[in-house]
């Protein structure tokens, strides 16, 4: 079969659309003054309606001023953060080697195509994320006076977002402060957006779903392994081995460290398919890696099912410190423990609210509630990059042109624009060198 079959066909339904579209254009069914109008490649299909919604949200701007006053700021530490990531991780790509490269998928936070970003959860989040960041924009560029033309959704094949369109001649003739509070406010909400999910999840984590027991959790049984033949299976939960106990990975390596091949070993696991404590013998093989150590055949997951369930409660009171545990509520995707399903939630039983509830259906809104909060934090990560024509990108120019302004009070404010303008496609330019770098240059030392 053809490895690239896929994106034949997703390039041959793009080609299509593009077909299409430029012939609806050229037939002035698709103009700006029309309702269906370009954006780009992808189709604004504009409304009216949802304005007077906007409008008397935006009644409140005192309150709008001082939230989007805080976005700014917030905005300023994303900036300053994604920009020292993306520098260290050029740092860092110098010494990966070509093998190790990330592919060009990874640098699109897109469904489906980034590997780790499953499509259907990913659609959900990423429509709300988008969705309520635009309607941030709106209402706080009505609280500061700035006018909304229409609203509407973006469709590039399928629909993949949604816009509001802020009047260009107000938001011009705005200060660059009212703007920076527009820019900033669809940041402000995906960081919101994540915390709130966070909570939720938390909160419905922490008095819903306990562990099984406390051990390693088997995430692989290798066919024809020791651990295969007797009868272990992906969702039992290893708690001890001759004894020792295994509460952690580390633990559950250093207990078959000092085996030999033929040794007979006593596991103590809790049973996913018995549901309750179980204990076998096995004669361990010799160890493919190394020949005098005796082998299990089992993967265990990089987690254990109490570590992934204070991970998804409470990542900043890890054991390892606040910033590891944060590391690893990010990179729960990168471990294979997001979504969560399979065997894994094998490790688990539901308790309080919904205990009587299906554990298939429980862990799919769980699922959810984990990738809004996920692709939100990404995509205000994403939106605070010095980037035009990303709200980074629009709050770097502004700043840029109100640094100019302290040191040059004889430059009118046209040429201060134009300053922020050039300093803005500078830093656009190095962003995307920096995006870049991390998947060429490893392939080019």
């Amino acid at each position: 079969m053809d490895p690239y079959f896929g994106y034949e066909i997703a390039a041959a339904v793009i080609v299509a659309y593009l077909v299409v579209v430029i012939l609806l254009g050229r037939a002035g069914y698709i103009a700006p003054n029309r309702v269906v109008s370009f954006f780009g490649p992808a189709l604004m299909i504009k409304t009216q309606r949802g304005r007077t919604a906007i409008d008397r949200w935006a009644r409140f701007r005192r309150f709008w001023t001082v939230v989007s006053d805080l976005g700014v700021l917030l905005s300023v530490i994303a900036m300053v953060t994604i920009v020292a990531l993306l520098i260290l991780d050029a740092v860092v790509s110098l010494r990966v080697p070509s093998s190790q490269a990330p592919s060009p998928q990874e640098a699109l936070g897109l469904p489906g195509i980034n590997p780790i970003i499953p499509l259907g959860y990913g659609i959900v989040a990423l429509v709300v994320g988008i969705v309520l960041h635009e309607l941030a924009h709106g209402v706080v560029a009505r609280s500061q006076g700035i006018g909304v033309k229409s609203l509407g959704i973006l469709v590039f094949v399928v629909p993949v977002g949604a816009f509001v369109e802020q009047d260009e001649a107000d938001m011009t003739a705005a200060s660059r402060r009212r703007r920076d509070r527009v820019a900033a406010a669809g940041i402000l909400a995906n960081f919101a957006i994540a915390v709130v999910f966070f909570l939720i999840l938390a909160a419905v984590v922490s008095t819903s779903v306990a562990a099984n027991s406390n051990g390693v959790g088997i995430a692989y049984v290798q066919p024809g392994s020791p651990a295969a033949n007797a009868s272990l299976v992906a969702g039992d939960i290893i708690t001890s081995i001759n004894g020792t106990s295994t509460t952690t990975a580390a633990l559950f390596e250093s207990s078959l460290a000092g085996t030999t091949p033929g040794e007979t070993v006593t596991v103590d696991y809790y049973s996913s398919a018995q549901h309750g404590p179980a204990t076998v013998s096995v004669v361990l093989a010799p160890n493919p890696t190394v020949k005098t150590r005796g082998f299990l055949g089992v993967a265990v997951s990089y987690l254990t099912p109490n570590e992934l369930t204070q991970t998804l409660t409470s990542p900043l009171s890890s054991s390892n410190g606040p910033l590891v545990g944060a590391i690893e509520w990010l990179v729960l995707p990168l471990a294979g423990l997001e979504p969560l399903g399979g065997s894994s939630t094998n490790f688990f039983h539901l308790t309080g609210v919904f205990a009587g509830a299906d554990p298939t259906t429980f862990w799919v809104g769980a699922n959810i509630l984990y990738w809004i909060a996920w692709m939100s934090l990404l995509l205000g990560l994403s939106n605070a990059l010095p980037l035009i024509p990303l709200d980074g990108g629009l709050l770097f120019r502004d700043f840029s042109a109100s640094v100019a302004a302290r040191f040059k009070k004889g430059w009118s404010s046209a040429r201060l624009d134009e300053f922020g303008g050039r300093a803005a496609i500078v830093s656009s330019v190095l962003v995307l060198v920096l995006l870049a770098w991390q998947f060429i240059v490893p392939r080019l030392l």
